[in-house]
């Protein structure tokens, strides 16, 4: 071959991979940008689509991301002339080591889309999972963001989520509180009973019900009695702290006969 005609198929050979490359690169672009368009779209649209229910929302927001993302690389390597069956054998190939590899990844994705499904939880809901406790802030596709009583943030995996004992504290519109305090065994129980019930029932507007006063337990000097009262489920620590001081003015001022229990 001349050095003439090689030098014309070299450059035929680089403007042809130079168009290629631009092109690659401008559909790259293009790809990132429309994944974080839509992603933030998904964020924007669907609460309102969906009752403003925020939990589905990060979870599908991450799956437009990634899905319009791989879309986009199957695209740029079909510029280099890769065949769209090589890219799926390539894909497969690679899916199944990466599967291998990363056995828990996928496990925290398939525990997240459950999660979502099944629904024990939702944003804003007070949760305990085996010992993983706090506010529900965002349910992701790998984990859950989470924030303590503390303040603190806290970042769950989907899989240890999934396979615990959920404990879910604010699910029900109301929650029970209960109060244990002592008697005298030779105290009038009605007399108690009336008198701490006028005390707990003035000016309280976090119970969701009328208060009830049970005999609990049975001692030799004493008697326990249970003060059970449903209250707001997402204001039961502050509707504890205060019917707690109230019980005590209460016992206060009754000449001392009754104590809270131990």
């Amino acid at each position: 071959m001349l050095d003439s005609d090689f030098l014309a198929l070299s450059t035929t050979w680089i403007i042809a991979n130079v168009w290629s490359g631009l092109v690659a690169l401008v559909v790259l672009v293009g790809g990132w940008m429309l994944a974080g368009l839509l992603s933030r779209y998904v964020v924007q649209l669907l609460p309102g689509r969906l009752h403003r229910d925020p939990t589905i929302v990060p979870l599908l927001s991450q799956v437009v991301r990634y899905g319009v993302l791989l879309v986009t690389i199957i695209i740029v390597l079909g510029q280099f002339g890769v065949q769209t069956a090589s890219i799926l054998a390539v894909l497969g190939a690679a899916g199944l080591a990466v599967a291998l590899a990363l056995q828990g990844t996928l496990s925290n994705i398939a525990a997240g889309i459950l999660l979502v499904l099944l629904r024990p939880f939702n944003v804003g809901d007070q949760i305990d999972a085996d010992g993983i406790a706090g506010t529900v802030v965002e349910v992701g596709l790998f984990a859950t963001q989470m924030r303590t009583a503390e303040g603190v943030f806290m970042f769950a995996p989907n899989s240890k989520l999934s396979n615990a004992k959920i404990i879910n504290y604010t699910r029900e519109a109301s929650r029970v509180l209960e109060l244990k305090f002592n008697v005298p065994r030779t105290a009038d129980i009605g007399a108690v009973r009336q008198a701490v019930l006028a005390g707990l029932t003035s000016g309280q507007p976090e119970a969701a019900g009328q208060p009830e006063i049970l005999v609990d337990a049975l001692g030799d000097s004493t008697v326990t009695l249970a003060v059970r009262v449903a209250v707001s489920s997402r204001n039961w620590m502050q509707a504890r702290a205060d019917m707690q001081e109230r019980l005590k003015s209460v016992l206060d001022t009754a000449n001392g006969f009754a104590q809270p229990a131990a």
